[in-house]
């Protein structure tokens, strides 16, 4: 009789949260205003699509090279050095399939068998699939709501054991919207070094800060470069979630394992989209600004409206497309919460408890996914849904 694998059957699955539940009624003809789902809502710059296409009239539309088209991981190296401090050779540059392709390879090529790995808490639930079909076991880290989810050294390392091997990282942070700090960020650098640990760092939102925010990554601090895989993508900056496409770049010692599971399970990223990637690198930068200050203008109208609603409160996020309003003064849960607003009102968010229970108490709401006019009409049905409570 055919069976799964045991790291199939005995692992827990992706969940999907209130997605899922929102697909299943979309598909139905329910209309909804779908502010659960991190998914850009502008149009992949016009200059991105025009170099894509030009490659493929230009025949680039065979095998390339295993870690990536070397004009692809050039302008990477000359970002990385300009935008994050970090001057690496191409050949610690490896193009991968988005940043969830970039991740799994790497909790595959680091983690063993029994081996633990450190979430902070609220963390993105995509992590804990990875870590377990690795083998490894998932250890969260609570940060405290009521100290804007900061780093606190002393609660990571309160969970660090003989088995621990690596902290998983996400800066600007998914799903709070902090943009963490460089004493926070040499916190957790003084825990890697001391602990000899591993950072798995996920940069997606590097590029979507607010209010004079500085993102920082953290293996560009002393003694982390050698530590630390560091991983980016065009998802959320370009509007290019569709695309799949992200690099990442390693330690030279990783290099070789990396690559071992990439060209296993990809062999390699798509030939012609890479110099899509390219010319979003290497293009002008005020098309960039310009998808960021509608990120910055959506944010406004969410947050000061989220604020004026009755029982919830909502710090300013400094990056990412999301707000995270705390719900605890209405007496009720996370998903209690979303699952009425989404039954009463076809406005759909998660609940913060998806995230962990840190979470519990808060929604995750996406300002990125929809227009302003969809916005302001989800602002308003949540502002009547809060009041009725």
């Amino acid at each position: 009789m055919p069976y799964l694998a045991r790291r199939i059957t005995e692992t827990s699955g992706k969940s999907f949260g209130m997605f899922g539940r929102a697909a299943a009624l979309a598909a139905q003809g329910r209309p909804l205003l779908r502010m659960e789902v991190g998914m850009p809502h502008a149009d992949t710059p016009a200059h991105i699509k025009q170099a894509t296409i030009d490659a493929l009239n230009a025949g680039k539309v065979h095998y390339s090279n295993l870690p990536g088209e070397l004009h692809f991981r050039e302008a990477a190296r000359d970002k990385l050095k300009r935008k994050n401090g970090l001057d690496v050779p191409v050949d610690r540059i490896i193009v991968t399939n988005g940043l969830t392709h970039a991740s799994y390879a790497a909790i595959m090529a680091l983690i063993d068998d029994g081996d633990e790995a450190i979430l902070l808490e609220p963390y993105y639930p995509q992590h804990i699939g990875k870590i377990e079909l690795a083998g490894g076991k998932v250890v969260t880290a609570g940060l405290d709501a009521d100290n804007d989810f900061a780093i606190d050294p002393a609660r990571i390392e309160a969970k660090i054991t003989p088995r621990t091997k690596m902290i998983v990282l996400i800066n600007p942070c998914n799903p709070t919207g902090r943009v963490y700090s460089r004493a926070e960020l040499q916190g957790l650098a003084d825990l890697a070094i001391k602990h000899d640990l591993l950072v798995i760092s996920d940069e997606v939102y590097e590029d979507i800060l607010f209010d004079s925010a500085e993102h920082i990554s953290i293996a560009a601090l002393p003694g982390m470069e050698e530590r630390t895989i560091s991983m980016f993508a065009f998802t959320k900056s370009y509007a290019m979630d569709g695309w799949r496409i992200g690099y990442m770049v390693a330690p030279g010692w990783a290099i070789g394992g990396l690559l071992k599971i990439t060209a296993n399970d990809v062999t390699h990223v798509n030939t012609f989209i890479q110099d899509g990637a390219t010319a979003a690198l290497t293009g002008d930068p005020a098309v960039l600004a310009g998808l960021v200050a509608e990120d910055k203008t959506k944010r406004d109208i969410v947050v000061s409206r989220l604020n004026q609603m009755a029982g919830v409160r909502c710090a300013w996020p400094q990056g990412t497309i999301y707000a995270f309003p705390d719900i605890r003064q209405t007496g009720l849960t996370s998903q209690a919460v979303a699952e009425k607003l989404l039954e009463d009102t076809g406005v759909v968010v998660e609940a913060g408890s998806f995230y962990g229970p840190t979470g519990e108490g808060h929604l995750r709401v996406c300002f990125g996914s929809l227009s302003e006019g969809d916005i302001t009409e989800a602002m308003d049905r949540m502002q009547r849904f809060f009041g009725s409570l």
